[in-house]
């Protein structure tokens, strides 16, 4: 009996039944703790398409179908993305007042929350571009010089080189770059969005859209000024050539008028 008394009362045996209660409470932790994050993040999704799918049916599914297929008055809607969403709804171009050759950018009819839900719900639909975080699109890292490049490579043929737009074909245009966020910058090279082709990850990577946006917030952020002087609205050569002929030529011929007309009064004298 006092041998069996004393293996009771070993002194390892309480730090083993309490590395026992340990393991086992980590053990349920790991095991229950993380559905129950993602089951709840399960949850809000779930409530957000739904809330999103309610705002489609007043707002968009006349254009767009009962269920984003697309009709003869709007394109399908099925694998665009929530990025789509958030830049055609966040810049106020969706929903659109009129047909026409293009629809242009205004007011913002829906809250950040709604868009979000509008986003949710079409992101149901079929798996599409996502919205960016400030991470992809914040200028931390950001090389504006080789942003500057891609532009001017991608984007200046439509843009202009400072992205102030311009016009195309059949009453289409490039939106001026002036004062948009940064985060649909991002997601319309990601999209595509109207006339504009889309820039996926194969062909700009993140890092290359990072750079353009740096970019064109330095040649056009608030405090910007131009080092040539004056800049003539950034428009490129052909406001520059006007300009040239205009005041160059015409500060020439006012020259030679006044040294023909000083001529022929000495001349005459």
């Amino acid at each position: 009996m006092k041998k069996l008394s004393a293996r009771r009362r070993h002194p390892l045996a309480a730090l083993v039944v309490l590395l026992l209660a340990l393991a086992c409470t980590g053990g349920l932790y790991a095991a229950f703790a993380p559905a129950d994050k993602a089951q709840a993040d399960e949850t809000a999704q779930s409530l957000a398409i739904d809330e999103g799918k309610k705002l489609y049916a007043v707002g968009c599914a006349s254009c767009h179908g009962t269920g984003g297929q697309g009709t003869t008055d709007g394109p399908s809607l099925v694998g665009v993305g929530a990025a789509a969403v958030d830049f055609q709804v966040g810049t106020g171009r969706m929903p659109a007042q009129q047909p026409g050759a293009q629809v242009p950018r205004k007011k913002v009819i829906y809250s950040q929350a709604e868009i979000d839900q509008l986003a949710a719900y079409v992101a149901s639909l079929g798996a599409g571009p996502v919205i960016p975080t400030e991470e992809q699109y914040g200028p931390e890292g950001a090389d504006i010089a080789e942003g500057g490049e891609l532009f001017r490579t991608n984007c200046a043929q439509c843009h202009n080189f400072t992205g102030k737009g311009g016009a195309l074909t059949h009453g289409k245009f490039a939106p001026t770059l002036e004062d948009v966020d940064p985060k649909h910058i991002y997601e319309a090279m990601q999209t595509g969005p109207q006339n504009m082709p889309s820039f996926p990850d194969t062909t700009l990577s993140e890092e290359n859209k990072k750079d353009i946006i740096a970019y064109l917030d330095a040649v056009n952020g608030e405090e910007t000024e131009s080092p040539g002087g004056l800049s003539l609205g950034g428009l490129g050569p052909v406001s520059e050539g006007l300009f040239g002929w205009i005041f160059g030529l015409g500060a020439c011929i006012a020259v030679a008028v006044w040294v023909a007309a000083r001529t022929a009064k000495a001349k005459k004298s």
